[in-house]
């Protein structure tokens, strides 16, 4: 009996999928393990073997046709059952291992991640890392990535999170730069301090603040103001604005784990300290890893390391 259906590589299929997940070559090569210039010239076999186009490549990125993307809708789900099945074949076979790809913020990963992958690698000499320290918000299917650590107000509903500790935002100032400008008793006279801003656009040249009055009954009870700033510098790094902070530039808003040491030191003095800085860095830290019924064994040991090394968060002196 014949039949025009072509014999194709399931190998090339598979990249199809990854293809469309990172809209990259670059990307999906990466994630695959081969070159680019294999990867592009598999995608052409398989377009010649189908006879038809699946992917639509532009100077900014790679995008699939109709029916490319009809063929990764109607395979794709199989493809993530196998990645799984075999992913939980390998978790049974022995410890844990393999390469678990991880994106985190500057400031954090390097102050506080990267010191504790020492006694990971100790602990799981077969887990490799590959650590990416960036302050954008990747997207973990696109990249590649396998878990994502970040500083925000909520997690996304469409992947995994789990909570390695709370965190808060502080406003601060070096003992030097206080004795000059003086010390603000009230957030609205910032508005005539030297400020240093975190680079957000709009939103990074207001400053909002919550001062409770102890009677927590409702809403009301929370006196809020909210101060338009500004100063000599802005930077999207906490640990330049720290910096700029410990060399008395001005008054500087910094998440706690990049406050931390120098307030513990005496090189930085709290301020405002009865004021609560509110929505601008997140309140919580955060471990998410894209859905799967069952994470890679791997990734569930990163994420339960970091969980008890960041787990009791970071510590303010008293002001």
């Amino acid at each position: 009996m014949s039949t025009d259906t072509p014999t194709l590589a399931y190998a090339d299929l598979h990249l199809l999928t990854v293809l469309a997940q990172t809209r990259s070559y670059t990307q999906a090569a990466r994630r695959l393990g081969v070159s680019k210039a294999s990867a592009s010239m598999r995608i052409a076999e398989l377009e010649r073997s189908l006879g038809l186009p699946l992917v639509r490549r532009t100077t900014r990125a790679v995008g699939l046709t109709a029916a490319g993307q009809q063929l990764v809708d109607d395979i794709g789900a199989a493809f993530a059952r196998i990645e799984q099945g075999v992913a939980s074949a390998k978790d049974l076979a022995g410890a844990p291992r393999g390469l678990v790809r991880v994106s985190a913020p500057v400031a954090l990963g390097r102050q506080h991640i990267a010191p504790t992958l020492p006694a990971f690698a100790r602990a799981w000499p077969e887990i490799r890392i590959e650590l990416d320290l960036s302050d954008r918000f990747v997207n973990l299917a696109q990249e590649g990535f396998d878990l994502a650590i970040r500083h925000a107000q909520a997690a996304p509903d469409t992947q995994v999170a789990t909570v390695l500790c709370d965190t808060r935002s502080v406003l601060v100032a070096s003992p030097d730069y206080l004795a000059r400008a003086g010390e603000p008793k009230h957030p609205a006279e910032l508005a005539r301090h030297q400020c240093l801003l975190y680079l957000r656009g709009a939103a990074g040249q207001s400053w909002a603040f919550e001062k409770s009055t102890g009677r927590r009954v409702a809403d009301s009870d929370v006196e809020r103001v909210a101060v338009a700033v500004g100063g000599p510098l802005k930077a999207n790094n906490s640990e330049v604005l720290r910096e700029a902070a410990l060399g008395g530039l001005g008054i500087a808003l910094l998440p706690d784990f990049s406050a931390a040491e120098a307030l513990a030191a005496g090189q930085l003095r709290r301020v405002l300290p009865a004021w609560l800085p509110r929505d601008f860095f997140g309140e919580r830290i955060y471990a998410i890893r894209p859905w799967s019924p069952q994470p890679p064994r791997a990734v569930q040991c990163l994420v339960d390391h970091l969980r008890q090394a960041l787990g009791t968060g970071f510590a303010l002196p008293v002001a």
